[in-house]
C-alpha cells in the first residue's frame, strides 16, 4: 500500500476519471486497472476475515462492483468461501465490469436475498465515490444492513469509499456504510478526509493500480493531504549568521486584565515555532497580570487605539496576532483595522477567535481593509466563528461542504481561511487547499485555538508564506497533540514543538 501522507494530492471523483482516462489511452487496458484495484481489495479483506470464514461481496451495477468481482474471485481462488450479491441484473453490467464478472465463476445472486449473520467480512462494492443521488429503496436497505453487521462487529471493507459517502464532499448520500477499512487507488479523495466521510471510512488503504504520477500535472489538483511534503521546504532554519530579528518578531495583542491567558498561550507558540522574539501588546491595566506570568516573551505595553499604533509602526514585527481573549466590540475593530491597514512590508496579520466576532456579519467589510492594507492575512476560525462572520454573505453559501464554503470565504476576504475542527481545512485565495489528516480530538480543550494562532504567527514571521504556514500550524498542532494524548492541556502543546521539530528532521 502506497502512504497518502506522501502523496498529498487529493482528486475529486472526476479529476479520478480523468486520471483513469489518462492511464488507459496510451494502451493500459482497463480492466488491468481493475484487476489491480480489486487485487488490493482482496489483500484486506483477507486481512481482516475473522477465522477464514465466509465473505460476502456486495456489488453494484458501475465498475465499483467490477472491483467486487475481482476480489471475489480471488479470494475464492485463496480458498475462502465466497458469497456474491449484485444489485441489478448481470445482463446490465457493461465495459470493464462486465468482464470482470465474467471471469467469476461462482453463483452470482441477488444482493437482498444474501444473509449476512455469521459472515467472516463483508466487501463494500456497491457504489463508488461519483455516486449521484441519493441511496433510497431497496439499496438503502443494504446497506443499513451492511451497518447493523458493522456495528455487531463485523468487519466492512469498503472500494473506494463507502457507498453513500460523496467521494467529493465527505457528505452522505441518504444513508452511507459504515466501514472497518477503505480500499481506494492512486491518490484519496476528498471525501476521505472530510467528515463525516473521514469517520466512516474506518483505515485508509491506498493502493497503486499503474496509473502513472505523470498524469497528474496534465490533471492541476489544487486539494491536498495536509501533511509535510506539501509545506515542509518552506520552513526556515536558523543558521550561523541568524539573530533574533532575523528570525522574526510576532506582536500578539493582550486582552484586559482578566483575560490575559489566551494571547499568553499565543505568544508562547509563536515562540516555540521558531520566531526570534515575541511581545505581547498589553493594555496598561494588565501589564501587571502578563509580566507576572512572562519570561522569553516581552511585554510591551499600549494605551489606547494610538498607542497600538505606535507598536504596528516597529516594522521589524513581521506577523501580528488579534483576536485570543481581546474582547468583542468596536475598541477591537478599530486595532484589527488598524494592524490590517497599517503599511509594513511583508507583514502577515493573523486573525481568531474575538477579531473575527468583531466583525460578525460584516464580512465584506473585513474584505475591504485586508484589500485597502494588502498584507497576507490568516484567518483561524472555528464553524462558530466561521458562521457568525460570513452570515449573509454573498458567495459563501452555509449549505455547502466545508472544502467549498472554506475556498469560497477565502476569495471573498482575500485571505487564508483556516476552517478547524477533526477536518480543519485550509484555504487560499488561489484556490489551494489543504485537509487535515489525522488531527487527534485530545485537542479539542480550552486555549488549544489559541496556540495554533501563535504557531501559523510564529512561522509566518519567518518568511514562511501564509498558505505554507497556515497548512504547517494545523500539521504541528496535530501532532504536537498526538505526541502527548489523553491529559494534554492546551499549555503543553508549545512544550511538545521541540521533539514534533526534531523528529522531521
Amino acid at each position: 500500500m502506497l502512504d497518502p501522507l506522501k502523496l498529498p494530492e487529493l482528486l475529486t471523483p472526476a479529476e479520478m476519471g480523468e486520471a483513469d482516462r489518462l492511464a488507459i489511452a496510451p494502451g493500459t487496458p482497463g480492466i488491468a486497472l481493475m484487476e489491480r484495484a480489486g487485487l488490493a481489495v482482496a489483500d484486506e479483506a483477507a486481512r481482516l476475515t475473522r477465522s477464514r470464514g465466509r465473505i460476502v461481496v456486495l456489488c453494484g451495477p458501475g465498475n465499483n462492483g467490477g472491483d467486487g468481482f475481482v476480489a471475489a474471485r480471488l479470494l475464492a481462488r485463496r480458498g475462502y468461501p465466497v458469497e456474491l450479491g449484485l444489485l441489478g441484473r448481470r445482463e446490465a453490467l457493461a465495459g470493464d465490469a462486465a468482464t470482470a464478472a465474467s471471469r467469476f465463476e461462482g453463483e452470482v445472486r441477488a444482493a437482498p436475498d444474501i444473509a449476512l449473520d455469521g459472515a467472516g467480512s463483508v466487501i463494500d462494492a456497491l457504489f463508488g465515490a461519483g455516486l449521484a443521488r441519493d441511496i433510497e429503496g431497496e439499496a438503502r436497505t443494504i446497506v443499513e444492513r451492511i451497518n447493523a453487521f458493522s456495528r455487531g462487529g463485523g468487519p466492512v471493507v469498503a472500494v473506494d469509499v463507502p457507498s453513500g459517502v460523496d467521494g467529493g464532499s465527505g457528505k452522505i448520500r441518504g444513508v452511507a456504510v459504515e466501514a472497518a477499512a477503505t480500499v481506494t487507488f492512486f491518490r484519496l479523495k476528498p471525501g476521505h478526509l472530510l467528515e463525516p466521510g473521514r469517520s466512516l471510512c474506518g483505515a485508509i488503504r491506498l493502493a497503486d493500480i499503474g496509473i502513472p504520477a505523470s498524469v497528474l500535472p496534465r490533471i492541476g489538483p489544487q486539494t491536498f493531504v495536509n501533511a509535510p511534503v506539501l509545506w515542509q521546504g518552506a520552513l526556515r532554519r536558523p543558521d550561523a549568521m541568524s539573530h533574533k530579528y532575523s528570525r522574526g518578531a510576532v506582536l500578539v495583542l493582550s486582552g484586559p486584565a482578566h483575560q490575559t491567558g489566551a494571547a499568553r498561550l499565543a505568544a508562547r507558540a509563536a515562540l516555540r515555532a521558531g520566531a526570534g522574539i515575541v511581545a505581547v501588546a498589553s493594555p496598561l491595566d494588565a501589564v501587571a497580570v502578563n509580566a507576572a506570568q512572562l519570561t522569553a516573551v516581552m511585554v510591551a505595553p499600549y494605551s489606547g487605539a494610538q498607542g497600538f499604533e505606535a507598536l504596528l509602526a516597529d516594522e521589524r514585527r513581521r506577523a501580528i496576532a488579534l483576536g485570543p481573549g481581546a474582547g468583542v466590540g468596536p475598541d477591537l475593530r478599530k486595532l484589527v483595522g488598524a494592524a490590517l491597514t497599517r503599511p509594513a512590508k511583508g507583514r502577515t496579520i493573523v486573525l481568531d477567535a474575538d477579531a473575527l466576532t468583531s466583525f460578525a456579519g460584516e464580512a465584506r467589510q473585513l474584505a475591504a481593509l485586508i484589500e485597502r492594507g494588502g498584507h497576507s492575512v490568516v484567518m483561524t476560525p472555528h464553524e462558530g466563528e466561521f458562521a457568525r462572520l460570513f452570515a449573509g454573505a454573498r458567495g459563501v453559501d452555509a449549505e455547502d461542504d466545508k472544502l467549498k464554503r472554506a475556498r469560497a470565504a477565502a476569495r471573498l476576504t482575500g485571505s487564508v481561511v483556516v476552517l478547524k475542527g477533526a477536518d480543519t481545512v485550509v484555504a487560499a485565495p488561489d484556490g489551494r487547499a489543504a485537509i487535515g489528516w489525522d488531527l487527534p480530538p485530545t485537542l479539542a480543550t480550552a486555549g488549544s485555538g489559541d496556540v495554533l494562532t501563535g504557531l501559523v504567527a510564529g512561522l509566518a514571521a519567518q518568511g514562511v508564506p501564509a498558505f505554507e504556514a497556515a497548512s504547517a500550524a494545523v500539521w504541528l498542532h496535530g501532532a504536537c497533540g498526538r505526541s502527548l494524548g489523553l491529559g494534554l492541556i492546551a499549555e503543553d502543546l508549545p512544550e511538545a514543538l521541540p521533539k514534533v521539530l526534531r523528529a522531521m528532521g
